[in-house]
C-alpha cells in the first residue's frame, strides 16, 4: 500500500483526466478516471466534466468498498491550460474559450471538501507541472535548471531554475509557446504574430505544409511522409524545428539553463524535429552558456500530466 498519495487532475483542450499518484510518482492504473472537454461543450459542462472525473477518484476512497485510505492523500494537485490567475485560482485556457476568468479552483474545492475536507488543492499552469515532473522523475533529473516543453496542439513551457519552480506572480511564467520567432508573422490565438506556437504546433506546421502542396492532415501522416523522404513533409518538420530551438536558444540566454525536456504528440513526428532545433541552438556560437543545453526528448510516459499535477502535492517544498 503506498504511504501516500495524491489526487491528480489534468485538464486540457479534449479532456480531463483524474487519477491517484503515489509519493513515487506511479499513476495507480485502477484509479484513473477520463471525461470529454472541447470548444463545443458549454462553461458548465466543462465544469461537469471535471466534477465527474473527481468524483470517480473520491469514489475509490470512500464508501464499504473503497480501495484506498483517505488519510494517505496528501492533498490535491491540478494542472490547467492557462493562462491562469494564480491568487484567485482562475484559469482562461485558449483552446476552452468559454471557460475565461473561471473559478477552477473552487469547483474542485467544492467537489472535494465534502469527501475530504480541509485537504489541501493547489493549482498551477499544466507546463510548470510537466516541468517539475520532469525534475521528479523525468528527463530532467539531477539537474536544477530545467524547462519543460509540451509541443502538441499547442506549445507549452514551464520553469524549473535552481531547483524551484519559476511559476511567477501570475502563475504562467515558462509560457515559451507565446515566445515571438523573428523572420514570421502567423497570427497565434493569443493576439500575436509569429508566437512560437502559431509557427511550430502540430496543426500549423501541417497547416504551413499544406499551404505548399502536401496533402495530408495530421501530424502522424506528416511523420510517414518525412519517413518516406517527401521534401515538403521534411522541410515542414525543419522549419517547426528550428523554430523551436530559436525559442529554447532564447530562453537559455536569458535565464542559463542546463535541460530543455520536449514531450507532447508533435514532438514524436520525427527524430529530425530535435536535430534541427539542437542546430539552431549551436548557431550561437559565442556564448557557451547557451550552447551547453541539453534538448532532450521527455522521460515521462503519457501519465506524465498527471504526474506533474500530483507533483504539486508531493513536491510541494519546490513550489513556488
Amino acid at each position: 500500500m503506498p504511504a501516500s498519495l495524491a489526487i491528480a487532475i489534468d485538464i486540457g483542450g479534449t479532456k480531463v483526466e483524474a487519477a491517484l499518484v503515489d509519493e513515487h510518482g506511479t499513476v495507480l492504473p485502477s484509479s484513473r478516471h477520463r471525461f470529454p472537454t472541447g470548444r463545443g461543450q458549454s462553461a458548465e459542462e466543462l465544469a461537469e466534466s471535471v466534477r465527474s472525473a473527481i468524483r470517480g477518484v473520491l469514489g475509490m476512497l470512500s464508501g464499504p468498498d473503497a480501495a484506498f485510505d483517505p488519510a494517505q492523500v496528501r492533498g490535491v494537485g491540478i494542472g490547467a491550460a492557462g493562462p491562469i490567475n494564480l491568487g484567485g485560482g482562475r484559469v482562461s485556457p485558449l483552446n476552452l474559450p468559454v471557460w475565461r476568468d473561471y473559478p477552477l479552483r473552487q469547483l474542485v474545492v467544492d467537489t472535494v471538501h465534502p469527501v475530504l475536507p480541509g485537504i489541501p488543492v493547489t493549482l498551477r499552469m499544466d507546463g510548470l507541472c510537466i516541468t517539475l515532473a520532469e525534475h521528479w522523475v523525468g528527463a530532467g533529473q539531477g539537474h536544477d535548471n530545467v524547462m519543460g516543453m509540451i509541443v502538441s496542439t499547442g506549445v507549452g513551457g514551464g520553469l524549473v531554475l535552481g531547483g524551484q519552480t519559476v511559476p511567477g506572480p501570475s502563475g504562467n511564467a515558462g509560457h515559451i509557446g507565446h515566445v515571438e520567432i523573428g523572420g514570421h508573422d502567423e497570427l497565434c490565438h493569443c493576439g500575436g504574430l509569429g508566437c512560437l506556437e502559431a509557427v511550430a504546433s502540430g496543426p500549423r506546421t501541417v497547416e504551413w505544409a499544406n499551404a505548399q502542396g502536401w496533402s495530408g492532415s495530421t501530424g502522424e501522416e506528416l511523420g510517414a511522409a518525412v519517413l518516406a523522404g517527401d521534401p515538403i513533409a521534411v522541410r515542414a518538420v525543419e522549419r517547426a524545428g528550428r523554430a523551436l530551438g530559436r525559442a529554447i536558444a532564447s530562453a537559455a540566454s536569458l535565464v542559463d539553463l542546463d535541460v530543455v525536456a520536449i514531450g507532447g504528440g508533435f514532438s514524436h513526428v520525427s527524430p529530425l524535429l530535435f536535430e534541427h532545433a539542437r542546430a539552431a541552438v549551436a548557431e550561437r556560437v559565442e556564448f557557451g552558456y547557451v550552447t551547453r543545453v541539453l534538448i532532450v526528448p521527455s522521460g515521462l510516459s503519457g501519465d506524465g500530466p498527471l504526474i506533474g499535477a500530483a507533483a504539486l502535492i508531493h513536491r510541494a517544498a519546490l513550489v513556488g
